[in-house]
C-alpha cells in the first residue's frame, strides 16, 4: 500500500511540475509522435510522464547527481543538483560548443608550445591539425592540449576564448557555472553544477556533430602533411557497454574525484544524467541507470496548452 500511495503521489506530483515552467527548457513538445513547434496552435499534448514503483532509493559516494527525463523535464533522481563543485573535464562540453560556433572544421591550426598538464592527445609543436582533430582529440581523449590549441589560436587569444566560454554559460542560463581555463583544471572560481551540467549536455546532444564525436569509442586523426597520428581512445567506459549509452564527458582531477556526464537513450525514452564528485562514477552511473528503468513507468497523459 505504501508503494502504490508513494506511486501515486509521485505521478500527481510530476504531471503537476509539467503544468508549470521547468528550469531545463524545451523547443519542442511530443503529440502523437510527432514533434511539434512550442508556438504550435495545438491546444492540447500528449506526452509521457514517469512515475515511480519503489520507495526504495539508492545511495550514491557522489557529492551531486541529477538524473532527468529529457522529454517530460521530470526529475528522476537528485542530490545537491544545484551544488557549485569542480567540474574538471566536463568544462570541456561547453570548450567544443565555443569552436564549434566559431571555427570552422576544415580550420587549421598550428601547435605553439602547448603546455602538457594532465590527459593529452600529443601535439607537437610546430604541427599543423584541423580543428576537427582538435574537437575529437578533447571530447573522446579529453586532451587539454586540444583544448588549449583551441583557446590559444582564437581571435583575441586565451582570454577571449575563455571569455566566450563564460558568454555561452550566461547564455545557456547556467546559473551557478564561471570558466577560469579551457580544460577542466582545477582553479579557484572555476566551478558548475550537475543541473547547470545536465542542461549544457542537451544542448550539445542536440548537435549532430557533437553527438558524432562523444559517440566514438576510438579513432586515429592526423597532422595535415600525415608525419603526426595521434590515437584517440574515449575514457567513457560505458559506451558500447550499457544499453543506449551515447555519451557525453568524463572529468576527474585529484579535488574533482570523478565526474561523468551521461546521455541515455532505451526503450523510447531520453535521459540525461550527471554523477560529480563520485568515487566511482562508472559503476554509480551504472547503478543509476538500472534503477531508474527498474523503478520507473511512463504514462501518457494530455496536457492542454
Amino acid at each position: 500500500m505504501k508503494i502504490i500511495w508513494l506511486s501515486f503521489l509521485t505521478f500527481v506530483i510530476v504531471v503537476a511540475s509539467v503544468l508549470t515552467t521547468s528550469n531545463i527548457t524545451h523547443e519542442n513538445v511530443f503529440v502523437d509522435n510527432q514533434v511539434l513547434s512550442a508556438s504550435s496552435s495545438v491546444q492540447a499534448r500528449l506526452i509521457k510522464v514517469p512515475y515511480i514503483m519503489t520507495d526504495s532509493f539508492p545511495v550514491f559516494s557522489a557529492q551531486a547527481v541529477l538524473a532527468v527525463d529529457l522529454d517530460s523535464d521530470a526529475v528522476l533522481y537528485e542530490k545537491n543538483p544545484d551544488l557549485p563543485l569542480l567540474p574538471a573535464s566536463t568544462t570541456k562540453i561547453v570548450t567544443a560548443l565555443v569552436a564549434m560556433d566559431n571555427y570552422s572544421p576544415n580550420t587549421v591550426v598550428t601547435i605553439n608550445n602547448i603546455e602538457k598538464i594532465g590527459q593529452s592527445m600529443n601535439l607537437v609543436t610546430g604541427e599543423e591539425i584541423s580543428v576537427d582533430s582538435l574537437l575529437r582529440g578533447l571530447l573522446i581523449a579529453s586532451a587539454n592540449d586540444a583544448a588549449e590549441a583551441l583557446a590559444h589560436d582564437f581571435p583575441g587569444g586565451r582570454s577571449a576564448f575563455i571569455q566566450k566560454m563564460n558568454e555561452k554559460a550566461e547564455e545557456l542560463n547556467l546559473e551557478n557555472t564561471y570558466f577560469i581555463n579551457p580544460s577542466g583544471l582545477d582553479a579557484i572560481g572555476h566551478i558548475s553544477t550537475a543541473r547547470d551540467l545536465v542542461r549544457v549536455s542537451e544542448v550539445a546532444m542536440e548537435l549532430p556533430y557533437f553527438a558524432e564525436i562523444v559517440g566514438t569509442k576510438e579513432t586515429l586523426v592526423s597532422s595535415i602533411d600525415g608525419n603526426f597520428k595521434h590515437n584517440l581512445v574515449n575514457i567513457n567506459e560505458l559506451l558500447g557497454q550499457i544499453d543506449g549509452v551515447l555519451g557525453v564527458k568524463t572529468g576527474w582531477t585529484e579535488n574533482a574525484r570523478e565526474n561523468l556526464v551521461t546521455y541515455i537513450e532505451r526503450d523510447g525514452r531520453r535521459l540525461m544524467l550527471a554523477v560529480l564528485g563520485s568515487q566511482d562514477r562508472f559503476g554509480e552511473t551504472k547503478e543509476l541507470i538500472e534503477w531508474i528503468y527498474g523503478s520507473y513507468r511512463w504514462q501518457e497523459v494530455t496536457i492542454q496548452n
